[in-house]
């Protein structure tokens, strides 16, 4: 018989099995190495390679077990703030993750010994907020990013900002109520009602007479609508129509995110490789305003993006867009046609109260297309 080849059963066989996650005893972590069976891992350890690594790890131990520690625990973390971000897991579900890879580092060549030790070392140097419940230890990941905390104090200057502008059109309302009245106190009317009270007897043998005094507005008896009270109303009417423009200034402020549920985007970073880059997705759910969870159009994949890895999507002509920023922000539109000197699109609203109103200079990163 000829020699087995790498196209071999055998070979072929070898090669699967070599692929999946093997036992943990045979296992050499300072050589990364794993072995199959006890007699492999048996020979690796006689082996003149592995002797040289045990050598070099003698001279300095501690050295060699910090540097695998913190190997560990960067790898770690870092799968808690990609894969679950600021959300409560259990350890086991992130731990079962983390060795699916083959080529982590096992936690018996770091300094904790248990899942367990190295959940509480989480919380005691503050990376995670972590919980014992009769399920198990919880973690939940602390992002102490700068960009992160700076996005949050942005939010909080803008909502202290948003409530300053709605004092300030409170008070205008006020002034604008006050100079429509005149700057008078509303009247107080008097109205005289006469009532003859029966089984009396008065020394004139008249019917007695009591007068009331109401203010204006009460009593069972009204007046027609003088001139007066006409121009109030018309005063109203002028009053609200301040309001809708206050309402319409109001979201006529840009905002700083843009994520809708149910629009097709594009993935324009690089960090997650050429199989998303340029790739288009549908947001699926939105969280925080700035972080989409989107599932990729080619490959059905789930992925967790923030809003600046990602662009907006131009469809052809004719086709739905949802606008995304602006007074028409929330409004689904058709697109009618595109400015490519001022990267700009006309539109026309297809929902709310403007339907069929047509608008012009609409921003690429101002709208999307629908999924």
């Amino acid at each position: 018989m000829g020699k087995e080849g790498f196209l071999s059963p055998k070979a072929i066989g070898n090669r699967i099995k070599a692929k999946g996650l093997q036992k943990l005893r045979w296992y050499c972590q300072m050589c990364q190495k794993q072995c199959r069976d006890e007699n492999g891992f048996k020979c690796h350890c006689m082996s003149e390679s592995h002797q040289r690594q045990l050598l070099l790890a003698s001279e300095d131990p501690n050295k060699i077990m910090d540097n695998f520690s913190q190997e560990f625990k960067n790898d770690f973390i870092e799968l808690i703030r990609r894969r679950f971000g600021t959300k409560r897991v259990q350890n086991n579900i992130v731990y079962n993750e983390y060795i699916n890879d083959r080529e982590h580092v096992h936690m018996n060549s770091t300094q904790w010994e248990t899942l367990t030790e190295f959940t509480k070392w989480l919380g005691k140097e503050g990376f995670c907020k972590v919980d014992e419940t009769p399920k198990g230890w919880y973690i939940q990941y602390i992002d102490r990013d700068p960009e992160t905390i700076r996005r949050q104090e942005e939010l909080e200057k803008k909502k202290k900002q948003d409530l300053d502008d709605q004092e300030r059109s409170a008070k205008f309302i006020e002034e604008q109520v006050r100079r429509g009245q005149g700057g008078r106190e509303p009247e107080v009317r008097e109205y005289h009602y006469y009532f003859k009270i029966e089984g009396t007897k008065s020394i004139n043998s008249s019917p007695n007479q009591i007068v009331v005094s109401l203010p204006s507005g009460s009593g069972k008896r009204k007046d027609a609508p003088s001139t007066s009270e006409a121009k109030e109303k018309k005063k109203k009417s002028a009053l609200d129509e301040i309001m809708e423009m206050e309402e319409q200034k109001k979201r006529s402020v840009r905002a700083d995110h843009w994520l809708h549920p149910g629009i097709v985007i594009k993935v324009v970073t690089k960090r997650l490789g050429e199989k998303y880059h340029k790739k288009k997705g549908v947001v699926k759910e939105v969280q925080d305003k700035y972080t989409a969870v989107v599932k990729m159009i080619d490959s059905g994949d789930k992925l967790k993006l923030d809003q600046s890895h990602l662009e907006t999507v131009i469809p052809a002509p004719g086709k739905r867009v949802l606008v995304l920023n602006g007074v028409y922000r929330d409004t689904e539109a058709l697109l009618d046609s595109i400015d490519e000197r001022k990267f700009s699109a006309t539109l026309t609203l297809d929902s709310g109260r403007m339907k069929g109103r047509r608008v012009d200079g609409i921003a690429y990163e101002d709208f999307s297309k629908m999924a």
